[in-house]
């Protein structure tokens, strides 16, 4: 039955992408009217996004001018039982990336002696690893309430090399080591997974512990923050910077469906029902999404992703030169795309487990579905199929007023559909952090990064399609053709 899961997916987008090729041949005028459709159908989706991304960035603009410990004392919640407890996984990252985070970890606006951190390592780091490791104990070590160093070696019979069976493992250690003798309730401790060059933001613990005591349902929830790629916006190539805007806006328009809403990249949860549910799985390139669909199983759907309305900071993907940061990235989001994994293991998990209601299983199933398929196939669809019928649909087709007005009209609704790139690409000004080497940004600046917004269409079927083609069809492939974790390169900030 796995099998046939794995198959599913890839299966229907080629499916989706093949018909509509042979119809834009055979049926050319019913190709068209479908084009036409889904355009409008894509242009009215896209109004919708607006207003949930308009909504989400008023709120997180607001909520980050809140000072959230002044809040928590002011309405008199029982924060001080608290704890959190911050699992940074890390590779071969350079010794200046990881002290960033440590430096902003001990810059965040909660008490230091209510915070756990562990740096959990990889034996494959090697030396240089290990000695940054050191150095950053040697010098933030003391200044939490616990601080542990663990050193993972892959066990290739029961795991695979990735972020799942490191924080799996280091978790374990930390909770003999460290946890278990801090006198802390777990019921009390919050886990943050971050990738250690992740930097929260400063009242991100205060509005953490601040929607944890006021949540509906605070121990069958996840936290999820909006993940912002600007730390090294600068740095990367134009179209690095498109595809990282795109991801957070999409979390964004997320956070005001949270009935839609997936643990994504740094997230929390709590330790209590980590521990229940056994951890990440250790086999998993996707471990930051499906320990959402571990959790949802384990408590038989009663599980949630509750929206924090606050940044992270991170890097976007990086390259010693433009054409190798263009294929890091396309890397980056075969891997994001990886996640189709998450599909197979919850459609296995639907079948057994019988106590999930079924109407949550069709909701979750339908969203994977369509998720998923429309990632690997909508920009195709827009961009590209929208001329087929012109080209391939024979030469009674092109002497008709449907060929002639076709592009016309696609051309239209795709222009109106631009609404919400140019609504994107004024907030990705906003977000901008200041340039570190130029100050303040000067007009040309701006109208620089308004214009390359207009690269859009290339860079979502070169840099977002294609890779989710790809790898569900890796997937369908199965065998050799699986992905492996692949570790997303950092580096440390040009001054």
């Amino acid at each position: 039955m796995t099998r046939v899961f794995e198959i599913i997916p890839g299966a229907l987008s080629w499916a989706i992408l093949l018909t509509l090729l042979l119809l834009s041949w055979k049926l050319p005028l019913f190709v068209s009217v479908f084009i036409i459709l889904f355009d409008l159908y894509w242009f009215l989706k896209t109004l919708y996004l607006f207003f949930h991304l308009r909504f989400s960035f008023s709120k997180m603009w607001a909520n980050m001018k809140v000072d959230w410990q002044k809040k928590l004392n002011t309405e008199k919640l029982a924060w001080e039982k608290i704890h959190h407890f911050v699992v940074l996984p890390m590779y071969k990252e350079p010794y200046e990336v990881v002290r960033e985070t440590f430096e902003n970890l001990l810059e965040v606006n909660y008490p230091k002696d209510k915070m756990f951190v562990l740096l959990a390592t990889e034996s494959a780091g090697g030396l240089e690893a290990a000695e940054t490791a050191r150095k950053i104990q040697e010098e933030f070590g003391h200044k939490f309430k616990g601080f542990l160093i663990t050193t993972h070696t892959v066990n290739p019979e029961s795991e695979i090399p990735g972020k799942g069976s490191n924080e799996a493992y280091a978790v374990r250690v930390a909770m003999r080591e460290m946890i278990g003798l801090s006198g802390v309730p777990i019921e009390d401790i919050l886990v943050s997974v971050f990738d250690v060059d992740t930097l929260a933001g400063l009242e991100y613990f205060g509005i953490l512990t601040h929607t944890l005591l006021t949540a509906p349902h605070p121990h069958r929830s996840s936290y999820q923050p909006i993940p912002i790629f600007t730390k090294n916006i600068y740095d990367v190539p134009l179209v690095v910077r498109l595809i990282s805007f795109s991801c957070t806006f999409w979390q964004l328009m997320q956070q005001a469906r949270p009935e839609q809403l997936v643990s994504f990249s740094s997230h929390s949860v709590p330790l209590k029902e980590l521990v229940e549910i056994g951890y990440w799985r250790t086999t998993i390139v996707s471990e930051d999404s499906q320990i959402f669909y571990q959790f949802f199983n384990h408590y038989d759907g009663d599980w949630h992703v509750v929206p924090l309305f606050y940044p992270t900071y991170m890097d976007a993907v990086v390259g010693d030169t433009t054409w190798s940061a263009m294929k890091n990235l396309y890397k980056q989001q075969r891997r994001w795309a990886w996640g189709i994994e998450n599909f197979v293991y919850a459609m296995s998990c639907f079948v057994k487990n019988k106590k999930i209601a079924i109407k949550k299983k069709a909701y979750w199933t339908f969203k994977l579905v369509d998720g998923f398929t429309s990632w690997a196939t909508s920009s195709f669809i827009i961009f590209f199929f929208g001329v087929m019928p012109n080209i391939i649909g024979g030469a009674e087709f092109h002497s008709s007023v449907t060929s002639y007005n076709l592009p016309k009209l696609t051309g239209i609704i795709v222009k109106l559909s631009t609404f919400g790139i140019i609504t994107s690409a004024f907030l990705s000004i906003v977000l901008l952090p200041q340039h570190p080497r130029e100050g303040k940004l000067k007009w040309y600046h701006v109208f620089y990064y308004l214009a390359q917004w207009a690269l859009i269409p290339v860079a979502f079927i070169f840099f977002s399609a294609i890779p989710a083609l790809e790898a569900q069809t890796r997937m369908l492939l199965g065998g050799k053709f699986k992905l492996g974790f692949w570790v997303t390169p950092k580096a440390a900030r040009k001054k």
